[in-house]
């Protein structure tokens, strides 16, 4: 995410997120993105103190439930838990995205198992940390230019797998409109044994091996690129949460499609977005979602229909007066499918499929303190789909087939 004052190559986070460091007080640092497809919530009986008078609704949507409620009671009465532990509890499902990424490979590519993943605007690489996880065959690569949401997954996400995650897992700081000069975040961990030194006979977006193995390699790589690392053809790129509403320009839309189509196997590969709309998206909204240690605010403040800007905060509440306000705003350009799916078919891809949902409708829970999807309701593949209050969808983009 671009800091303060730079110009828009130079940030693939076009809208500034600020960052509170504490509840109550307001900072103005960029933050990773952020949605409001967030899963079903778990239902507590508690008063809402953060009441405008404003249709109150919760963004539940269809993902699965990844929240644990052990995690959500590991902080104590008055304490503070960490942004970006409340964002991936109350925003990120990885085992739901990953179960639609395996289906939409094997549909499009077929013919082998994916094992390469690259996670784009990754954040906290929650999706990435939890692929190698369930599978010792998986590689990921994940790339953000906020450094610091890269730092806290080292610390808190990837050191939960151990060593041989952090030897098939690579965190690169860098902008996803000059993913070559990336540079890979030195991880920082004692129990740290190698790098991540894959053959790229598969297709390879790298010009420079590291030949040599374990913490000689690792010392290497530490100093690499993406362009200098030898890394293999990926068969998976994504970039979820709405993450591409950052790009605002269709120029720079297109060059972003344009570098993960170049990094996608020889052998055959998929890039998979995630895009939101329908009238409630173009208007102000508030939707909130309750847990059990904390309640989530998905907070639509504007909508310029002329240059279809839009700016989207979230808000955290801790019990009755710990409001974490502002924890994560977004300038975001709101893309429609059809510009989407002409930019990519520019960038060289081959096809292209659209898996798209309707949501509830945000207006007919009048002052409901739950507001829940229709957990029956699936990702369909759609050639038409006639506009509705909400909708969330995958685009998903095939290459070399």
């Amino acid at each position: 995410m671009g800091k303060s004052g730079k110009k828009p190559r130079e940030s693939h986070r076009q809208g500034r997120g600020r960052r509170t460091s504490h509840f109550g007080d307001e900072g103005g640092d960029d933050l990773p993105s952020s949605a409001y497809d967030a899963p079903p919530p778990h239902h507590e009986d508690s008063s809402d103190d953060y009441d405008d008078g404003t249709n109150d609704a919760t963004a539940g949507y269809e993902r699965e439930e990844d929240a644990d409620a052990g995690e959500q009671d590991q902080w104590g009465a008055g304490s503070m838990p960490s942004k970006f532990h409340l964002y991936q509890l109350s925003v990120q499902s990885p085992k739901g995205d990953i179960s639609y990424l395996q289906k939409f490979f094997l549909m499009y590519v077929g013919g082998r198992v994916p094992i390469h993943l690259q996670e784009d605007f990754c954040g906290t690489a929650l999706l990435s940390t939890e692929w190698i996880r369930t599978d010792a065959r998986r590689t990921a690569i994940g790339l953000d230019l906020d450094l610091e949401s890269i730092e806290w997954c080292l610390e808190n996400n990837l050191s939960k797998i151990g060593a041989d995650g952090y030897s098939r897992m690579l965190l690169f700081h860098g902008n996803v409109l000059q993913p070559k000069e990336a540079r890979l975040v030195k991880q920082r961990f004692n129990d740290l044994l190698q790098g991540l030194h894959v053959n790229s006979g598969n297709g390879s977006s790298g010009s420079n091996s590291c030949e040599q193995s374990g913490l000689a390699n690792l010392k290497c790589i530490a100093n690499s690129t993406m362009s200098e690392a030898a890394l293999p053809g990926r068969d998976i790129i994504c970039a979820f949460n709405y993450s591409c509403c950052c790009l605002h320009s269709r120029k720079d839309l297109v060059l972003y499609f344009r570098h993960a189509f170049s990094a996608l196997s020889k052998r055959g590969g998929i890039f998979v977005m995630d895009v939101y709309g329908g009238t409630s998206s173009e208007r102000k909204l508030r939707l909130q979602r309750k847990f059990p240690s904390f309640t989530y605010f998905w907070e639509q403040e504007e909508f310029d229909i002329i240059s279809r800007q839009t700016r989207i905060s979230l808000h955290f509440q801790a019990g009755k007066k710990q409001m974490l306000r502002h924890a994560f705003t977004y300038h975001w350009r709101l893309w429609s499918i059809p510009e989407i799916k002409d930019c990519l078919e520019e960038a060289g891809f081959e096809s292209i499929h659209v898996w798209i949902r309707e949501m509830p409708n945000t207006q007919s829970s009048g002052n409901a303190k739950e507001y829940n999807a229709n957990r029956d309701v699936k990702y369909e593949e759609s050639q038409r789909f006639n506009q509705g209050d909400a909708w969330n969808a995958y685009v998903v983009g095939v290459a070399n087939i």
